[in-house]
């Protein structure tokens, strides 16, 4: 029986949170995330800006205009794909990537639910700068909705 976990993601760290959800998924719990815009990545703005933007360069050889992967720039697709990646690449991690669901802000009919925080993952545990991710998502040219 999976069980239902509601996490606010202010004031988090990407990675750290990332693999606490990820946990959670493995081990058959449904996972649903709010505020995911107000998410942050640890580095300092110029570092964070120019490895996402080469990540988003990437492309292929043969045709680098017209191929390659169209990478998502807002919020909710960034932290889905961060979570996406740390799930295992079989069937159980698939049937674990369909109990996620990944929200910008807070919905309406999820205002009266009680939001958890994962521990590990927040900003005060953080010794260097960093930036949100609704930042990080307009700087690479994604908009933020909610």
């Amino acid at each position: 029986m999976s069980n239902i976990i509601y996490i606010d993601g202010t004031n988090m760290r990407l990675g750290r949170a990332a693999t606490g959800v990820a946990k959670q998924l493995i081990n058959g719990n449904s996972v649903v995330i709010v505020n995911v815009e107000k998410m942050v990545v640890s580095g300092s703005r110029t570092s964070v800006l120019s490895k996402y933007a080469r990540w988003m360069e990437l492309k292929t050889y043969k045709n680098p205009e017209e191929v390659g992967p169209k990478q998502h720039r807002t919020p909710d697709r960034l932290v889905y794909y961060a979570i996406r990646n740390m799930l295992p690449k079989s069937p159980s991690g698939k049937a674990a990537l369909k109990r996620l669901k990944v929200f910008i802000g807070i919905p309406d009919d999820l205002k009266s639910k009680s939001f958890q925080k994962i521990e590990e993952a927040d900003v005060k545990y953080l010794r260097g700068s960093y930036m949100k991710i609704e930042d990080l998502s307009r700087s690479l040219g994604g908009a933020v909705y909610g």
